[in-house]
């Protein structure tokens, strides 16, 4: 049985503001504030896991501690299976330059492997997020969600972040970035985490 939480501030421990747009989106039902990491000035911490629950736990307890605040974390990426589930964890290290994070070079990394690769289509693939909500007494429970589908090119759309542009969702013909928020949000990877979260914590 998960703990429930009683609060009506919630940290969202993450610097990725589409993350915490989303986040922020999907609390609003439930009269809760929500504060990112970046505004309460907290340093991203050094996510050294080697799955989607440790990067996760990691950033949730980091905040925790800091602010003594209940913190929700989300640790999620894609799964592309011809290259092996890659980028998975590192998904946004493969976006990573010296100016900040470039997910159409990624994304573009993506697509030249498969070619390498001669990986014959459907590119099938998954979204994967893992909730992690900490509390400052060392406590945490963990709500994983997927969204399968397959990743497709040229990128299409422009809403969403991330790898939104290539992933076509199952039984859909469309890509994340060419959905509304609002149904992306119903449907996605961390709504999937996210209704066990709510129905473990609210429920």
């Amino acid at each position: 049985m998960s703990r429930k939480f009683e609060g009506d501030r919630l940290l969202v421990a993450t610097h990725n503001q589409g993350k915490l747009d989303e986040m922020t989106a999907l609390l609003q039902p439930f009269g809760v504030t929500v504060v990112g990491a970046k505004e309460m000035g907290l340093p991203e911490p050094v996510e050294d896991g080697t799955s989607f629950v440790e990067n996760a736990r990691i950033k949730a307890h980091a905040a925790a501690k800091a602010t003594g605040l209940p913190a929700l974390s989300d640790d999620s990426g894609i799964e592309i299976d011809a290259l092996d589930k890659q980028p998975g964890i590192y998904t946004a290290d493969w976006a990573e330059t010296e100016s900040g994070r470039d997910f159409v070079m990624a994304m573009t990394k993506s697509h030249d492997m498969l070619l390498e690769r001669d990986a014959a289509e459907p590119w099938t693939a998954r979204f994967c997020c893992t909730l992690v909500l900490a509390w400052p007494d060392g406590e945490d429970v963990v709500f994983p969600g997927v969204m399968e589908g397959r990743v497709i090119w040229p990128m299409r759309g422009e809403n969403g972040h991330g790898y939104d542009p290539i992933f076509v969702p199952e039984g859909y013909d469309i890509t994340f970035a060419e959905m509304t928020s609002e149904k992306k949000n119903q449907i996605s990877h961390r709504a999937d985490a996210f209704k066990k979260f709510v129905a473990g914590c609210f429920g």
